[in-house]
């Protein structure tokens, strides 16, 4: 029942980690975490390296098997475990899209064993809902700027670590159940099932599982059913059904092939819509919200038309190992990824053509489409010749095609797109003076192309033909760091990287309203480079761990999100800086078994909105988190294991913002209690332990002109079972 954090760096000696290297395959089941708390030796897999994380200039949270067990029966997604533990991540929507929810102010990526799982050509935002989190072993968040993986982490990455092979001959496995209650005892109630069987026999292995998740009706604290998000998704009322395989050959002592595959599909029931209604006798009557009355957005029972909102996501990954090929460690993967994001539809104004229904009648929805083929191979050694030396070279290649499409009409609302990467990379990690000095550094090579036809945009943008192209980019990405460790347990760090993504081209390119526009030439598709510089210090003493770390980051074209007129995000390139303050503290008590901890994270963040280069305008909520104090207190026993969290969002003056409406901020406390039976043990999380009326972050910053007014969720139960054979 932990995180593990790990802030600087201390080296390792290679031998004997090697096997910790796989970066598909590098799970150790709950029975073997004791043995991988030591930070010095945790190996943090979406590093790209078999260096332990403290060997890293790099600020790190491991969420193990225990804590994400913990938060997600809480929260019910590893979304929620991710939000609730790291300061500086968003407050979640509780909804299915993920837009406007950053990492420092900036998007994360989201990968399943290093694999993306974003798709920011044509940001459909649901990459938090890909995988069951029954099927996680860890989760591992590298914070700030970065390109270890790539495109995407312009503000960190979130890397879910897959259970891993059994580690010994016969038969295992883990089987689950759960029931979530909220305010109404009827269709508030929601349950999960779950099940993974695992085999062994000499140098063969196989894992296969199955999860179903259904979730009822939210309902807010005062008793009314949460708005539904009709068109962008909603994780209330719907179900989900999540399948995961894992084959492995032992094929030497050293080398070994995985195959893992995972599919995933989230939807919505349709059973509530959200409308307005205008005489209504019944207590809470629903109502699509009022912001000046503060009455929240709530929902009845009703048909959605068209289509629910939806998410299906399928992965498949092969991954060679060979851990001591030539002295030093062999990584290759091949992997193939396939979503599709279907959105609610309604007769919204961009859908509107003339020439097919008379204006303000024409229904439609839309259909983000996306498909990855991609291949990784990295090698790793000691350099001969030098001591202390490790360096690592490899490449990565990637060839994503995304579209938009129009559902009922057939129209396409973004035009097919691919982009193609090829990035070869170095890197390099110095051990000086017995392991109290460490250099870090490296450079990735990023080869793109984009590659869009000619198309023609909707009726509501001009029906502007635009000139099809292949516009390229190459860019030379650095890191590097130093880390100091003068005495035990005291380290100190520095570091800058640089990290890269494309805009959200999809968006760009649909909203074309003037003629004569060429892909080749459209200047707002360049990519948006940023970096991450940070300096911290880390005390490990006696019972105490703290951490304190000071970043700031800049993008020359970034991406912001402003919503028009029609309710539609739109993307400006702007100039963007953020700054953020990170402290922790985590203290062992002389109660045996009992640990406290704080967390704190302050961000501000700036943007240039008169394109003079410097900036002059305050983040929204749509583009920044607030500030959060965490509290938590764990206790583990023989027998019982609780944990009471508290999370403080502070709240904030925007009046310097572009969306000038204030963050009035609000208090949350949760509460885990588990109790180990006979066989498995017993579970009860509640969320909002004193049913704390509030509404949304996303909600009170970043639309005060819609009545969409979400309310958080109120106290809600889970109860469950789980047990290991």
């Amino acid at each position: 029942m932990r995180t593990i954090s790990t802030k600087g760096s201390r080296a390792a000696a290679l031998a004997g980690l090697s096997l910790l290297a796989l970066a598909a395959a590098t799970a150790v089941h709950a029975e073997d975490k004791a043995e991988a708390t030591d930070v010095d030796q945790l190996v943090v897999t979406a590093a790209r390296t078999i260096l332990p994380a403290s060997a890293l200039p790099l600020t790190v949270d491991v969420i193990d098997s225990e804590a994400l067990s913990q938060q997600v029966g809480i929260g019910g997604s590893i979304v929620d475990a991710v939000s609730t533990l790291s300061p500086s991540f968003s407050p979640t929507r509780q909804k299915l899209s993920g837009a406007g929810e950053t990492l420092r102010g900036r998007s994360p990526l989201y990968a399943i064993n290093g694999i993306p799982q974003s798709t920011p050509i044509r940001d459909g935002s649901r990459d938090g809902y890909t995988i069951d989190s029954f099927f996680i072993d860890r989760v591992e968040v590298i914070y700030g700027s970065n390109a270890l993986q790539g495109i995407g982490a312009t503000g960190g990455v979130v890397n879910q670590v897959t259970v891993g092979p059994p580690r010994a001959d016969g038969v295992s496995g883990k089987v689950l159940a759960q029931v979530t209650a909220g305010h109404d005892l009827g269709d508030s109630v929601g349950g999960k099932v779950a099940g993974l069987v695992a085999w062994r026999g000499g140098a063969f292995d196989a894992t296969a599982g199955v999860a179903y998740d259904a979730r009822g009706a939210y309902y807010d604290a005062e008793g009314r059913r949460l708005g539904m998000d009709n068109t962008q998704g909603d994780v209330q009322d719907s179900k989900a059904l999540s399948f995961f395989t894992r084959l492995g050959w032992q094929l030497g002592d050293n080398t070994r092939l995985d195959v893992v595959a995972n599919r995933f599909e989230l939807k919505g029931d349709g059973d509530f819509v959200t409308t307005t209604i205008i005489k209504d006798t019944r207590p809470n009557p629903p109502t699509n919200g009022n912001r000046v009355a503060h009455l929240p957005t709530t929902s009845f029972r009703g048909v959605q038309p068209g289509e629910p909102a939806a998410n299906r996501v399928e992965t498949v990954s092969a991954s060679l190992t060979n851990t001591d090929l030539a002295g030093g460690n062999l990584i290759a993967q091949l992997f193939f990824n396939r979503s599709r994001d279907t959105f609610g539809g309604d007769v919204n104004d961009a859908f509107q053509d003339v020439a097919i229904a008379p204006k303000g009648t024409l229904f439609d929805q839309s259909s983000n489409r996306s498909r990855k083929l991609g291949a990784r191979v990295s090698y790793e050694r000691a350099v001969p010749g030098i001591e202390g030396l490790t360096g690592t070279v490899g490449v990565d290649a990637i060839n994503d095609r995304t579209e938009q499409l129009l559902i009922e009409t057939g129209r396409a609302w973004v035009p097919p797109t691919k982009f193609q990467s090829v990035a070869p990379f170095v890197q390099g990690n110095l051990s000086l003076l017995d392991d109290k000095v460490h250099f870090a550094g490296g450079v990735r090579f990023e080869n793109v192309e984009l590659k869009v036809d000619d198309f023609t945009t909707l009726a509501f943008y001009g029906s502007r033909k635009v000139a099809g192209g292949n516009p390229d980019f190459k860019a030379t990405l650095v890191n590097g760091g130093i880390v100091v460790e003068p005495q035990k347990g005291l380290r100190f760090y520095g570091s800058y990287a640089e990290g890269y993504t494309v805009p959200d081209v999809g968006r760009i390119l649909r909203g074309i309203t003037e003629a004569g526009k060429d892909v080749d030439t459209y200047v707002n598709i360049a990519p948006i480079v940023s970096n991450n510089r940070e300096v911290g210090a880390e005390l490990k003493r006696g019972p105490f761990d703290a951490s304190l770390s000071y970043f700031w980051s800049t993008s020359k074209l970034g991406q912001l999100l402003v919503r028009n007129a029609g309710a539609v995000y739109d993307v400006q390139r702007q100039r963007i800086e953020i700054e953020g303050l990170e402290a922790n503290v985590k203290a062992r008590t002389p109660v045996p078994g009992l640990v406290v901890s704080a967390g704190y994270a302050h961000l501000k963040g700036r943007t240039d909105t008169d394109k003079d280069n410097k900036v002059d305008t305050d983040l929204d909520g749509a583009n920044i988190s607030p500030d959060r104090l965490n509290l938590a207190a764990d206790y583990q026993g023989d027998k019982w294991g609780l944990r009471v969290q508290i999370q403080s969002y502070i709240r904030r003056d925007m009046q310097d913002a572009l969306v000038k409406d204030n963050f009035a901020g609000y208090t949350l406390a949760d509460a885990f209690v588990r109790y180990k039976l006979p066989m498995g043990a017993l579970s009860l999380g509640v969320q909002n332990l004193f049913d704390s009326q509030y509404i949304s972050y996303n909600s009170d910053t970043t639309a005060p002109a819609v009545d969409r007014y979400f309310a958080g969720r109120g106290r809600t139960a889970t109860l469950g079972w789980e047990a290991r054979f």
